[in-house]
């Protein structure tokens, strides 16, 4: 046994296969274009969209502003106080992917991720260097040379540059876009913000310049659990087997007798930017991207044949065909509708959310030590940390006052010139102040308070509920 291990090691995991995908042209490789220019115009130039919002308040559209703990999206502004936003995005992504791999099997990854988008740009670059398939094969394996040095160097610094732009774009989302481009100009970058950059490069460029499927296969958490949301009436990459089988070479002017329809051309395989065969049926690796579909119709088209030899198609209508049946067409049944309403209920919730969002909040904390501290004159008071969150645009006044509590008062700490009924808080900002309620004994050691903001100007206002201690308990 040791000496047969000795002579083959055991492997865990195969070796990378250099993949040289052909350039396909299709209906499913337009829409790829044009999902992939789509989403990098937005995600380099998004930063640049300017908003509105008042004086002294950022003007870019999105920004996630860590500095100061905001996140803007348009008129939408969250505060930390505010994650369940954020959450209630999250599961509603979660199960919009789920609803899309339920109906169209692994799509998303095929068509918008980003390891996708931007693998596909950097083949596209690969090939204006270097050419085709064909080329790319025959320059890899061809001798060192000016030729191949020439090329494979301009590829590679043209996939750093994507990277460099691809991190810096990156970098823009939580930065004053003019700002830091002025910056980066006159070379006075953070050092913060250039790590970020040099990290996200060299990310970029490995993931999308070497690793690729690889990326898919082995990193990528969705390949593994997307088998459990398939079912038989998910859309898949299929392979006709019953229409292609036996496949083999065919010539002009024979017949098709006893003969399947595909001829063994293998130009599926050539343009998977996978590299998989896909007439051996799904695989973990399909991505769904379509190309092997464009190919195959190109092949069918030559040799005077019907397109669909590899298509989207259920496993349930493979089985109709079969049987002479009647293909169903739609894809809605009770699991898709089950997440659409989920979907509906999030959408609900969180549009209710934002349109019953509150500009003020009130927190208040009870100070521990001490608890409690009694006056010369019999009185007990307690002191309070006080902050009132103006999530407006506007600098507000501000009325404190109390209820639950008979003949209390309130002392501002620190500033003998404010007044419960006058505290100004600055435009989106939290106001921060330390408070003394003063009151006389209880007969209850723990009583129950009631703290109420009200804004000068205008009916908002916010309450919460606290305690008043008069003594040991």
């Amino acid at each position: 046994m040791q000496e047969s291990l000795e002579k083959n090691p055991l492997r865990l995991f195969s070796e990378q296969k250099i993949i040289f995908p052909k350039r396909v042209w299709g209906k499913f490789r337009k829409i790829k274009w044009i999902i992939m220019t789509c989403t990098l115009f937005v995600y380099y130039f998004a930063p640049w969209i300017r908003w509105d919002r008042g004086p002294q308040i950022p003007n870019q559209a999105i920004l996630i502003d860590m500095p100061n703990r905001r996140a803007y999206f348009f008129f939408i502004e969250i505060w930390p106080q505010e994650i369940y936003f954020l959450t209630g995005i999250l599961i509603f992504l979660a199960v919009a992917l789920f609803l899309s791999t339920s109906l169209v099997g692994r799509a998303w990854c095929g068509y918008a991720c980003p390891q996708t988008v931007w693998t596909d740009l950097f083949v596209w670059v690969e090939r204006i260097f270097q050419g085709d398939r064909n080329s790319r094969m025959k320059l890899s394996n061809a001798p060192i040379s000016f030729n191949k040095i020439w090329r494979k160097l301009s590829t590679h610094i043209a996939w750093i540059v994507i990277a460099i732009l691809t991190g810096g774009a990156w970098v823009f989302y939580f930065n004053d876009a003019p700002t830091l481009l002025e910056q980066i100009i006159n070379f006075d970058v953070p050092w913060s913000v250039l790590s970020w950059i040099v990290v996200l490069t060299f990310s970029t460029y490995l993931m999308a310049g070497f690793a690729r499927e690889q990326v898919c296969t082995y990193m990528c958490p969705y390949a593994r659990f997307q088998s459990a949301m398939f079912d038989r009436d998910t859309l898949i990459i299929s392979y006709d087997e019953f229409r292609g089988e036996p496949r083999g070479k065919h010539k002009a002017g024979d017949s098709w007798e006893n003969k399947g329809h595909c001829i063994n051309c293998t130009e599926c395989i050539q343009v998977c930017p996978m590299g998989i065969d896909i007439r051996q049926g799904l695989q973990m690796e399909c991505i769904a991207c379509g190309l092997c579909i464009d190919a195959c119709n190109k092949i069918m088209k030559k040799i005077n044949l019907p397109a669909g030899l590899i298509r989207y198609d259920t496993e349930k209508n493979k089985g109709r065909r079969f049987r002479n049946e009647k293909e169903k067409k739609g894809l809605l049944r009770g699991r898709t509708y089950s997440y659409l309403s989920i979907l509906l209920i999030l959408s609900a919730a969180i549009l209710y959310m934002l349109l019953n969002r509150s500009i003020l909040e009130l927190n208040v904390l009870h100070d521990r030590n001490p608890l409690f501290v009694k006056l010369s004159n019999g009185q007990i008071r307690n002191s309070y940390d006080i902050k009132i969150l103006n999530k407006s645009f506007k600098s507000k006044k501000y009325s404190l006052s109390i209820e639950g509590l008979k003949n209390s008062k309130i002392k501002i700490q620190g500033i003998e010139s404010l007044s419960s009924n006058n505290l100004p808080v600055v435009a989106n900002s939290v106001g921060h102040y330390r408070i003394f309620l003063i009151a006389d004994k209880n007969k209850e050691v723990r009583k129950k308070v009631i703290f109420n903001i009200k804004e000068l100007d205008d009916e908002i206002s916010d309450t919460v509920e606290n305690i008043f201690i008069s003594g040991k308990y």
